[in-house]
């Protein structure tokens, strides 16, 4: 009861007062279903994403229903263009960069809802699939680079070295926040 009264206090409480009353209506073996059921789902898209063979499931099955995966070979496209190319099917699939010590690892994540349906989860592996094909049939980003003046060679005797500039998507977003003497209420 204290808890639900700090939650009340310190932060917005439609979405408090939402899920206690979802927790009313369907108790304990409801959650305990729904729970279940993202689970199923989560399995679903892991298992669709493995057969495919292109991907490394990052994520650990406990916990969270949710998949984060990057791709086991990413010379030629990035996560971020798979993010940005399954916009075009509907789906929002963030890219993200590890933190400190791990930011070589780039994830895709797909977070499981009560909404995200076994239907949903099979499409979104469909989906997936046709922009992998669709990047495989582009140029990879090395010769897109080249062809945009990106790359920077230097040739040191027997060694050529390459340099690749990381393009604006690939590049970590800062955001600026101000602070205000007055809350801001949403």
């Amino acid at each position: 009861m204290y808890l639900l009264i700090f939650f009340l206090i310190s932060t917005g409480s439609s979405q408090v007062i939402a899920q206690y009353y979802q927790l009313i209506r369907l108790g304990h073996e409801g959650y305990r279903n729904v729970m279940e059921n993202c689970r199923e789902n989560m399995i679903v898209l892991r298992e669709g994403l493995e057969k495919t063979g292109r991907f490394s499931i990052v994520s650990k099955d406990e916990g969270i229903p949710l998949v984060a995966f990057s791709l086991k070979d990413n010379s030629s496209h990035t996560e971020f263009e798979i993010s940005e190319m399954l916009r075009r099917y509907g789906w929002i699939v963030p890219a993200y960069t590890m933190p400190a010590n791990a930011e070589h690892i780039t994830v895709l994540r797909v977070v499981i809802r009560e909404d995200f349906s076994r239907t949903l989860a099979e499409r979104l592996v469909m989906d997936i699939e046709k922009v992998m094909h669709e990047l495989d049939e582009l140029p990879s980003r090395v010769i897109h680079k080249i062809s945009l003046g990106e790359v920077k060679s230097e040739d040191n005797g027997d060694n050529m070295v390459v340099t690749v500039k990381k393009s604006d998507i690939e590049k970590p977003i800062e955001i600026n926040v101000k602070k205000s003497d007055k809350p801001i209420f949403c």
